[in-house]
């Protein structure tokens, strides 16, 4: 299996890739970052991805995210970036664009892996929740450390609405929020969550994650443990990465 592999996180806002040191989850050069292109259309942002893996010489396979559903490489969603890519086989329109082999799955899913492995998740069992707070919600679920993929638990409907348009890092600095109102969302948010899914473990990710002292504290009403990420904003990268690591080693099976 190989030991280092580039991976290639689109968000909402930015679009952030570097090669991974598989083993420890370092990355082994400098992240390198575009703006992601608004309107998110699939052409611009492939045209980004291509960019990304010609700066760093990449010519090997690649792991991609994306803040949706994917299913076989055809992305099934589009809550925060352009509709066109509903219903698109992008895994291979990404292979086409950048000539390498691609493995592409949903962006939680890659941070969830990647923290269940070498972060906060690491040797735990039972029911466990990665939620990234970005643009969205994204969410990751894993039980005994293996992935249920695509929840999207971001999307469950709190008062009439998707749970992400109240409780995101993005709708906290749209209202201005301080981080105790945040906290009472996330809170009210959580326990709905529990109501579902009972899990032992929530890990909080995303980029917010490294001001988790400011709002995790404050949270209340929740029986799960409440911890932050690891690997905060880069576990997507480190999750896209193992998992085209993964996939090449049963490509040759």
């Amino acid at each position: 299996m190989a030991t280092e592999m580039l991976g290639i996180d689109i968000g909402g806002s930015g679009i952030k890739g570097a090669p991974v040191d598989l083993a420890d989850g370092s990355f082994t050069r400098e992240r390198f970052r575009v703006d992601t292109p608004q309107p998110s259309k699939p052409k611009a942002v492939v045209k980004v991805l291509a960019e990304i893996v010609e700066h760093f010489g990449w010519d090997g396979p690649v792991g991609v995210t994306y803040p949706g559903v994917v299913i076989d490489g055809v992305t099934l969603s589009a809550a925060n970036v352009s509709k066109h890519w509903i219903g698109l086989d992008a895994a291979s329109m990404i292979a086409d664009a950048t000539g390498r082999d691609v493995t592409l799955l949903n962006d939680a899913d890659a941070a969830g892996l990647a923290e269940m492995r070498l972060g906060a998740g690491r040797g735990r069992r039972g029911t466990v929740v990665v939620l990234t707070l970005g643009t969205g919600i994204g969410s990751a679920l894993f039980t005994d450390g293996v992935l249920v993929p695509n929840t999207e638990f971001g999307h469950l409907e709190i008062g009439g609405r998707d749970a992400e348009e109240r409780a995101s890092a993005k709708a906290r600095e749209d209202e201005g929020l301080g981080w105790e109102k945040w906290a009472k969302r996330l809170g009210v948010y959580m326990r709905h969550l529990e109501a579902l899914i009972s899990p032992s473990l929530i890990i909080v990710g995303g980029g917010v994650s490294r001001r988790s002292a400011h709002f995790v504290p404050l949270i209340t009403g929740v029986r799960a443990e409440i911890v932050p990420a690891r690997l905060v904003n880069n576990a997507g990268i480190v999750g896209a990465a193992m998992a085209a690591s993964r996939a090449h080693a049963l490509s040759k099976v």
